[in-house]
């Protein structure tokens, strides 16, 4: 896979765009003045393996959080404003990572000259974050609904505003929760610019369709070589997005860090109760960093021989099942110890 050749922009410790790595991203559901509730989701939400958090800013109180949740975490953190363009100023001065607006909503030049000249100062990037649901009037009536097209003129004229003011330190997104169309607009952006893409469908909604929808727009845009940072967005514990973003990678080929389940469909050869198995498997290893493919097979046909690629596995038999390293058996184990045993060979890898 190819990728695509993006400038590069650090963020707090982090640098995105270029040969980095592609980081997971997610947000807050706290209210950011409540600090020790934010703290602690963003420790989560870091344990879990996010790498950039962004949380809502929508008042001067929420401004003073901003230092006191930042001496507490470690990872970047990007500020969320809308309309208010002083709240984007005292963010900087406040310490924020990123901050994330669209210029065209803040008022007239002198307010986006005013952001873009105090974050040029404290070498903070602007995300400029466009959403299909509020394009500009003029540019839905041109286009007459959010097409792939009609977002990516808006991101454009977000973007020209704040070149005008010779501020290029951006990163751009171009959501919507129409897959065909999202993949359009960063498709048309990716071609246009050089900037570092965050990619997301936005509003996917339910844990269930949120991910089937990200993996297939945000998979496809990664397969194309496009994108710089990715969030999954659920209608969930933010943690679950984090988890669901890392098997996307995973998918693709582009995150080589914790374990990859690989497990059989079921059918009448299953004689354990492997849907069971495969879930305790895939919990008891969502927090390993070991990069280790785990196999998990109902059965000796799809065992150590069509999982012989796989680092490790389980193979099941009746009420019992082999236990499999790089193709090769090592021993057989009653159903009800088989996860113990996996977990303990795991571990001496």
């Amino acid at each position: 896979m190819i990728r695509r050749k993006s400038r590069v922009v650090k963020i707090g410790s982090k640098e995105i765009g270029g040969n980095n790595e592609i980081l997971i991203q997610s947000m807050l559901n706290t209210k950011t003045t409540d600090i020790e509730a934010s703290i602690n989701q963003i420790k989560q939400l870091e344990k879990a393996g996010c790498q950039i958090v962004r949380f809502t800013v929508p008042d001067m109180e929420s401004v003073r959080a901003i230092p006191k949740i930042k001496e507490k975490v470690n990872i970047p953190l990007v500020a969320d404003i809308h309309f208010d363009y002083r709240l984007a100023i005292e963010s900087a001065y406040a310490g924020i990572d990123k901050i994330r607006i669209n210029p065209g909503n803040i008022g007239g030049r002198e307010r986006v000259k005013a952001v873009a000249d105090i974050c040029r100062q404290k070498n903070i990037p602007i995300r400029i974050g466009v959403n299909g649901g509020s394009l500009e009037k003029d540019i839905l009536a041109k286009y007459g609904k959010p097409t792939g097209e009609a977002i990516f003129e808006s991101a454009d004229r977000h973007i020209k505003l704040l070149l005008i003011h010779d501020f290029d330190n951006i990163v751009v997104s171009v959501k919507s929760s129409d897959v065909f169309e999202m993949t359009k607009a960063y498709e048309i952006l990716a071609n246009e610019y050089d900037f570092p893409l965050h990619l997301g469908v936005t509003e996917a909604g339910t844990e269930r369709m949120g991910i089937i929808k990200s993996a297939v727009g945000i998979g496809a845009l990664l397969l194309k070589g496009i994108g710089d940072t990715i969030r999954v967005s659920l209608t969930a514990d933010p943690v679950k997005e984090v988890y669901a973003a890392k098997d996307i990678l995973k998918a693709v080929g582009l995150y080589n860090k914790g374990a990859e389940i690989i497990s059989c469909p079921t059918c009448g050869r299953t004689n354990i109760d492997l849907i069971k198995l495969a879930n305790e498997v895939e919990e008891a290893l969502a927090n390993v960093d070991k990069p280790i493919k785990v196999a998990v097979m109902g059965c000796a046909v799809n065992g150590p021989g069509e999982a012989r690629n796989a680092d490790i596995g389980i193979a099941g038999g009746i009420n019992e099942g082999l236990i499999f390293k790089g193709g090769k058996i090592l021993r057989k184990v009653p159903e009800e110890g088989l996860l113990q045993a996996l977990l303990d060979e795991i571990e001496k890898m």
